[in-house]
């Protein structure tokens, strides 16, 4: 498989990094099923507690890959467009379906499926550098990967028909102020509060965080009842495992709790 998405791994931790810098991280077909491969890889890797997400060079990622899409016309055209999209919404489904949390480090700019794939993040850090812009009108196409679902639950509707519709350039500092990102970070201090960050939710309790993170997925295709209820299984379901019975009695000991992993 290409390198231009890279996967390292640190213990718990795995690493994927968008590995175009020559092209801003364009996503062209190549990158598309690296990405979904190696986003199904860490999601099937019960040894694996914490994804990272990250681009190398300048940006993150600038989006789709508009010069492949200047080589074909019509027919041809959809198709390349629906492939590359589809292929893109499988990674970003396996990312959020996994049962670990997905860290998104924003190293510069992040435009069109960037934007997406930065959103799709549980906790987003960006340099100060990051930008946003969904690009996608200025040429004559719609979004993709999730980014009209991410989009409206994060800063609502009317911000998010304005930066849609307009492609206005968000800033970090307001991505922070409109909760587009968890927060920024300096240039040089991202790599270290990412792998921070990444070191402590892989000591999380995994299955806990499993369970929120479905939680939050589906809370929008249920009532409020209906979420309470689920609310009260996964909660029941936490206490019987060994990693919520850990968490409450080093609570109760005043100890820090050692969570070792997921487990049914």
């Amino acid at each position: 498989m290409s390198d231009s998405v890279r996967l390292e791994r640190d213990g718990p931790i795995a690493r994927l990094t968008l590995n175009r810098p020559e092209a801003g991280n364009a996503i062209d077909l190549q990158l598309a099923r690296a990405l979904a491969e190696k986003a199904a890889a860490c999601a099937d890797d019960a040894a694996i507690r914490c994804v990272v997400l990250t681009g190398t060079g300048r940006f993150f990622c600038v989006g789709g890959d508009v010069k492949l899409f200047a080589t074909a016309t019509g027919d041809e055209l959809a198709d390349l467009l629906r492939e590359l999209a589809g292929t893109v919404a499988l990674a970003v489904s396996r990312f959020s379906r996994m049962d670990k949390p997905l860290l998104v480090a924003v190293n510069g700019p992040a435009a069109g499926a960037g934007f997406s794939l930065a959103m799709a993040g549980d906790i987003v850090l960006a340099s100060e550098t990051a930008q946003f812009t969904a690009g996608y009108s200025a040429i004559g196409l719609a979004p993709d990967a999730g980014l009209t679902w991410q989009l409206p639950r994060l800063v609502g509707l009317r911000r998010s028909q304005e930066i849609l519709l307009t492609n206005r350039r968000v800033g970090a500092v307001e991505a922070e102020r409109i909760g587009l990102v968890t927060r920024i970070t300096g240039d040089g201090e991202l790599d270290s509060e990412t792998n921070a960050m990444a070191r402590s939710l892989a000591h999380g309790p995994t299955a806990a965080f499993a369970a929120t993170r479905a939680l939050l997925l589906h809370n929008s295709l249920r009532s409020y009842e209906e979420q309470m209820a689920d609310e009260t299984k996964a909660i029941g379901a936490a206490g019987a495992r060994p990693e919520g019975q850990e968490g409450i009695a080093a609570f109760v000991a005043k100890r820090t709790p050692r969570f070792e992993g997921k487990q049914r």
